[in-house]
């Protein structure tokens, strides 16, 4: 694949992204889409209540405009469309009826389930459709088997595990849009080494729109994403996982997001069996800040763990 197209993609996306930052951010601000704070979380945060949120509709429409611009509608654009925003529209419902029916759970637990097996079971048809392989491998082990039909039940669990363990990593300013940008970069030179264009292209535009997006949410933030963001970018990653055939290599390039996922099941769990909490709060970079790490810090260091996760991931696909 040409290197100029994936340069250009990027390009016109971050461009993009920092264009619409300066126009919508008054907008959602007059709209008075504000972020509400939770009482039980770092004290620090207080004063970011009212910040606006829906920020994730600058990253959406900026990786989608590049990727329409760049890429071909193969039958893996509409799947990879059809994972980031549809998930993505489930997250925008959930922000905004906590905004403007000023409900803070926004979606009910089960509305959010019926919303996010709705797409994942369109993306599911959309790969039958394209004969799209039903074998996995285990990474770094030459090992691969046929999983048949129950290949589809994966696929479900994938998307909803990645949209959610991204979801909960979004909480401290720059925090995401840094851990996302390290994740798409590794499954880009993976798309490319593997031949699946589609996905390289999008996920070097989803990689441009977050670090346009990075140039307001980084601290001290002028603009959340919400949910539309972390769950579009979630399902977005899972969809680039899937039809790069790299499924289980997701559990070791999105790391950070995994350690995320697992503080709040951890500590959920040892909350409802034992009455105790494990760490001071969840997920887990909340814990951190508890434990009087600054944001910056909390942010470098996640960075880091990020970034050496993508590189075992690609290690373990050039080995």
């Amino acid at each position: 694949m040409d290197i100029m197209v994936m340069l250009f993609t990027i390009g016109v996306s971050f461009l993009i992204a920092v264009i619409l930052g300066p126009l919508l951010i008054p907008l959602l601000r007059r709209l008075k889409f504000g972020q509400q704070i939770r009482d039980d979380g770092p004290e620090s945060h207080l004063k970011k209540s009212g910040t606006p949120t829906m920020g994730g509709i600058i990253i959406m429409v900026a990786a989608t405009i590049a990727f329409l611009r760049f890429a071909d509608f193969t039958p893996a654009f509409w799947v990879l469309l059809t994972a980031a925003l549809g998930f993505g529209l489930v997250g925008f419902l959930d922000d905004y009826i906590k905004i403007v029916f000023k409900r803070s759970l926004g979606l009910t637990a089960i509305q959010k389930l019926i919303g996010q097996l709705l797409f994942a079971l369109i993306v599911c048809a959309l790969l039958f459709n394209m004969g799209h392989s039903t074998e996995i491998s285990i990474p770094g082990t030459g090992v691969s088997f046929d999983m048949g039909w129950f290949y589809y039940p994966f696929v479900i669990i994938i998307m909803f595990a990645a949209s959610n363990s991204v979801n909960f990593t979004d909480g401290v300013d720059g925090l995401l849009a840094g851990t996302s940008a390290i994740a798409f970069g590794a499954f880009a030179i993976i798309a490319l080494q593997v031949n699946a264009v589609e996905s390289a292209v999008f996920s070097v535009a989803m990689i441009g729109a977050v670090l346009g997006f990075l140039v307001f949410n980084a601290h001290p933030a002028k603009v959340f994403m919400g949910d539309m963001g972390s769950l579009g970018i979630g399902g977005g990653i899972a969809a680039v996982a899937i039809l790069t055939k790299t499924e289980l290599l997701l559990i070791i390039i999105g790391g950070v997001f995994v350690i995320e996922m697992l503080s709040v099941i951890l500590q959920v769990g040892s909350f409802k069996l034992r009455g105790k909490r494990i760490f001071k709060m969840s997920p887990i970079h909340h814990h951190f800040e508890l434990s009087g790490w600054s944001e910056w810090k909390v942010v470098f260091v996640f960075w880091t763990v990020g970034l050496l996760f993508a590189i075992v991931g690609l290690g373990l696909i050039f080995i």
